[in-house]
């Protein structure tokens, strides 16, 4: 269990997103006096909830006073591993990003956003000494604090960067969760064979044919070379997914023998995810 804790406007909110995408059961916001019943769902769930992260964001010093002991709760079981993990950063840092975002501080009763930091700061003083971790993202973009949370959290690094390529059928729609779209209409279709069209890029008689044309082949090295240059860039800006949708007319053919092909020639580099959006479609009509 990670408690994220710390200054309001140092990270949080991309602390707890960090976190999702490494597989934790998160909550963002959770009362200190529900930590106790919080406790008893992980127990009563097994291994369910084997790896959970709780947003604990203060406002009060009865909070504090609930959380310390919940916290002194906590540590004596023997079948949960506690951690806080306490973001901070600079008085400086912090007024700036109040007032870039126009947000006004929670314990700022005049608004000024100082007068809000510097009473948060002191409530924080004695949780902060109980932490386990201390980040200070005064000098840390997102990203960097995103890569910082998942170099020391993840059991694997190499899962946490996903390449999902879907095929789809221009005549139903582009998906909409698409980061890159490629049309392959271009390529010599075998729905116009008859015995072929019944059938699907997933049978080898289909796929055979896609693969056979010099454009394909031509098509194929220039996308395999481009996204081979590209997704090492996603993963580093923090990427957790990237959806890759290759579309043809029907989504039968074209499109998903060559997701099928890419992906195979990915899968030993990333954690590689295929689906077929449109492949029953027609067969369904």
């Amino acid at each position: 269990m990670v408690i994220i804790t710390g200054m309001s406007g140092a990270g949080k909110t991309v602390a707890i997103q960090s976190f999702e995408d490494l597989g934790f059961f998160c909550v963002d916001n959770l009362p200190p006096t529900l930590l106790p019943k919080f406790l008893e769902l992980m127990k009563e769930s097994g291994s369910k909830m084997n790896k959970v992260a709780l947003v604990m964001d203060l406002r009060g010093r009865e909070f504090f006073d609930s959380l310390f002991e919940a916290l002194d709760e906590l540590a004596e079981t023997d079948w949960v591993t506690p951690q806080i993990l306490f973001l901070d950063a600079k008085d400086t840092t912090l007024v700036t990003r109040y007032k870039e975002t126009r947000r006004s501080h929670p314990l700022a009763s005049t608004g000024l956003p100082l007068e809000g930091i510097s009473l948060e700061r002191e409530l924080l003083e004695e949780l902060k000494g109980r932490a386990q971790l201390i980040y200070d993202t005064s000098d840390l973009k997102p990203r960097e604090l995103r890569e910082k949370i998942l170099k020391q959290f993840a059991s694997s690094t190499e899962h946490t960067f996903t390449v999902n390529l879907t095929s789809f059928g221009f005549k139903y729609g582009i998906p909409i969760d698409a980061d890159l779209v490629f049309d392959v209409r271009f390529l010599p279709n075998p729905h116009y064979i008859d015995h072929m069209r019944p059938k699907t890029g997933l049978e080898e008689e289909v796929s055979s044919y896609v693969l056979k044309w010099n454009e394909t082949q031509k098509f194929l090295d220039k996308l395999i070379d481009l996204l081979s240059f590209m997704l090492p860039y996603y993963k580093r800006e923090g990427k957790s997914q990237l959806v890759i949708a290759i579309g043809c007319t029907g989504g039968q053919h074209r499109s998903v023998t060559l997701v099928e092909y890419i992906a195979n020639h990915f899968k030993s580099e990333y954690n590689t995810q295929i689906s077929h959006r449109d492949i029953e479609k027609r067969r369904r009509q």
